[in-house]
């Protein structure tokens, strides 16, 4: 596991000093962090608490207040179309096309992406997440968790560097988000892919992460691997960590200065 001081020269993912102000709301307010290759790290905070705006900056689909990120060395406020073929993102709040089925979805997705023999890719694709019966099936018509699993299908087309995952397992079944994680970790095991992962399922970030970035009212206010976070907290799970930060409990006890800021936090 790397820590949050790891050379510089192993960061895929760079953000520092990034800001996006909605009229008077500070939305994300100066944060500044790191996420090393191979790795995943989560990106976690109650709702508003700037998560979703963040990864929406690093996409590319919102453009910064003011801040710089950088993605597999390049500057993406300059050159992020150099970047957006070598990553991929999943979200279950972004719909595909509705009336295309879920095969022609994944062909349009994979000749943007400009997928080296698509058909192989989307059979692969298929198998691994149980999408046989759904591929003529019109997205539209999906549950909620198909749905998510189509969704995934389309973020590892590309075989991405760099994934984004926004609540990857959200909707899903116990015995299916099980599934799903596994995928993950076996293709990140496989590709050394970098993940950045924001969830509201506390197991999933135990399980998953080397690093924890916790956002409130969009700075950062502790960073730490699961297991440094549940011994600062004096925790046996993330769950109570989440609540403790969320609701400002103790927060004197660990390290976190009187205006939201985690104190000593390399970032």
């Amino acid at each position: 596991m790397l820590p949050a001081s790891a050379p510089h020269l192993s960061a895929v993912i760079e953000v520092r000093d990034l800001h996006k102000k909605f009229k008077q709301v500070d939305a994300v307010n100066g944060i500044s962090f790191d996420v090393h290759r191979g790795t995943t790290t989560a990106l976690l905070g109650g709702n508003g608490a700037g998560k979703t705006t963040t990864l929406s900056m690093l996409l590319g689909i919102l453009t910064p207040s003011t801040g710089s990120i950088r993605i597999l060395g390049e500057d993406m406020l300059r050159h992020r179309y150099r970047v957006l073929p070598r990553i991929n993102f999943t979200s279950p709040y972004v719909d595909l096309p509705k009336r295309l089925t879920v095969a022609e979805n994944l062909r349009v997705y994979a000749r943007l992406y400009g997928v080296l023999r698509p058909r192989e890719r989307i059979g692969e694709l298929s198998l691994d997440l149980d999408l046989g019966e759904l591929l003529n099936r019109p997205y539209g018509n999906l549950s909620a968790g198909q749905r998510t699993r189509v969704s995934l299908g389309k973020a590892l087309l590309n075989r991405p560097e760099v994934l984004l995952l926004d609540e990857p397992t959200a909707s899903l079944d116990p015995d299916v988000g099980d599934r799903m994680r596994t995928l993950l970790e076996q293709y990140q095991k496989r590709s050394g892919c970098t993940m950045l992962l924001a969830s509201h399922n506390m197991g999933e970030v135990e399980r998953m992460c080397n690093d924890v970035i916790m956002l409130r009212a969009g700075i950062v206010v502790d960073r730490g691997s699961p297991q440094a976070l549940l011994a600062r907290y004096g925790r046996e799970n993330m769950d109570d960590v989440f609540l403790d930060i969320a609701r400002e409990r103790n927060t004197a006890d660990h390290g976190v200065s009187a205006d939201g800021h985690a104190e000593g936090i390399v970032s």
